[in-house]
């Protein structure tokens, strides 16, 4: 049982290459946002905006097992103190509650599952936008994870220049929604970014691909941060379809 256990560790050890700090799918933390550690993600909550600035978390090829299905039941997160949004905020705006991790990332375990549909994981998302081109983003990220056996990921919204809101709560609507995705293994290190603007989009997702470079610049955020310099320079520098394009 003892070499069983430690062939275990062994194999999630080298699956995902981490680094000593561990976390790397967090961006550097602000303080603009609320940070919350959960079972499954962590994220950054924008109280001014009610929603997550950022959602991170990996991806193990091991966990695309389908053990549970979709609750559909949207729970306010009761660790953000300062409160989430609402059902009541969505109820009749014309937008889906879009998840910003998907619940179909989360079918590996109960409690995953319960907490992709907390507030802290939802932004307004126009219907032709969620159950479109955002959708086939998150089915190739989940193709990618069964290729590389992990991959690591941070996604949320963009809402600088939002001049919209829903319900009591003034939920912003984002103008364009970002997502990167990090191969860190022993002999893959490749990073590609995604830049949506919050409509109803047609083509290739990789008609919107871009640098991790370009998604920082969009959002003043600090990806991968900590990579040792020269591999978060490299990396986030360019994107090679060769790694992605499968």
């Amino acid at each position: 049982m003892k070499k069983i256990l430690q062939i275990i560790i062994l194999f999630i050890f080298s699956a995902c290459s981490i680094p000593k700090h561990g976390m790397i799918e967090e961006p550097k933390h602000d303080s603009n946002g609320f940070y919350v550690k959960h079972f499954a993600y962590s994220f950054s909550y924008n109280e001014k905006n009610e929603q997550s600035d950022w959602v991170a978390y990996q991806l193990l090829e091991s966990e695309l097992e389908k053990n549970y299905k979709r609750t559909n039941k949207f729970l306010e997160d009761s660790l953000v103190i300062t409160g989430t949004a609402k059902k009541s905020d969505y109820k009749n705006s014309g937008y889906d509650r879009g998840h910003l991790a998907p619940a179909a990332d989360m079918t590996w375990n109960k409690q995953a599952m319960k907490e992709s549909f907390y507030f802290s994981n939802i932004s307004p998302q126009l219907p032709g936008f969620n159950r479109g081109i955002w959708k086939k983003l998150e089915g190739k990220v989940r193709d990618w994870a069964k290729i590389y056996d992990c991959v690591y990921i941070t996604t949320g919204p963009i809402c600088e220049r939002s001049e919209q809101n829903i319900g009591k709560n003034e939920v912003s609507i984002p103008t364009h929604f970002y997502k990167t995705i990090l191969i860190y293994n022993d002999s893959i290190k490749q990073s590609i970014g995604f830049v949506f603007p919050h409509k109803k989009s047609k083509g290739d997702i990789f008609n919107y691909a871009v640098s991790v470079d370009s998604v920082e610049f969009m959002t003043g955020k600090d990806f991968y941060h900590k990579l040792p310099n020269k591999q978060e320079k490299d990396i986030e520098k360019q994107y090679n379809l060769t790694y992605w394009n499968k």
